[in-house]
């Protein structure tokens, strides 16, 4: 189960671009699921106003199949992990939209699905489903991103509407997710995942965003 909370928010965080994607597969252990601790990443990030923000991604991992159906063209992962953002001021509202970054035989390092859990935010009156994650076909050389929230509330007019970020007035908020899925098809080579968090600020002077990167991890 995925839940949002409005608790104490520490927001995403840009994650080294440096760090190297780590192998997770030795030999005999093909079939196996493969637990995979990640060390998230927090990044402070300062406004051109001068408005500090905190932006962490925290609790991170990723359990690992590698081979659905006992086929390499077939891999199935499991993420979890929390986003959290502190806004260290006033602001109009701030959103946080997490996601993944997915790959085939393609470098991410540079930071280049539905159906689930429940979703709650205490304070916000939000409810709604959290996306379970996706379900993807990618050939060598291709990449793409995909978004973890999917919450229907009206529009204006009162039509149904889907966001993909919550939105805090506070001075923190944070969105937490539980085994969403990652599921990769045609992949024939090496693949790669990544974590981000967009985080978006509205101030008198404007709308500002910026971005948190999780560290790339092997999905086989």
């Amino acid at each position: 189960m995925s839940v949002i909370k409005k608790s104490v928010v520490r927001a995403a965080s840009l994650a080294a671009a440096s760090v190297a994607a780590v192998g997770l597969f030795s030999t005999g252990a093909a079939n196996a699921d493969t637990f995979v601790p990640l060390p998230g990443a927090e990044l402070n990030h300062t406004l051109p106003n001068g408005l500090s923000i905190t932006a962490r991604i925290a609790n991170e991992s990723a359990t690992i199949n590698p081979s659905l159906g006992s086929t390499p063209l077939h891999r199935n992962t499991w993420v979890s992990g929390s986003a959290q953002v502190e806004v260290h001021g006033p602001h109009k509202g701030t959103k946080i939209t997490p996601g993944y970054v997915v790959g085939c035989q393609v470098d991410i390092s540079g930071g280049a699905g539905n159906g689930g859990a429940g979703l709650t935010q205490s304070g916000e009156n939000l409810s709604g489903n959290l996306s379970s994650g996706a379900n993807l076909t990618l050939g060598p050389g291709q990449a793409t991103s995909f978004l973890l929230l999917d919450i229907e509330k009206p529009d204006v007019y009162g039509d149904e509407g889907h966001t993909f970020a919550v939105k805090f007035t506070g001075k923190d908020g944070s969105v937490t997710w539980t085994d969403s899925t990652i599921g990769l098809n045609g992949c024939a080579g090496y693949a790669q995942a990544r974590s981000f968090v967009r985080v978006e600020t509205t101030t008198e002077q404007g709308i500002s965003e910026f971005r948190v990167w999780g560290q790339p991890f092997s999905i086989g």
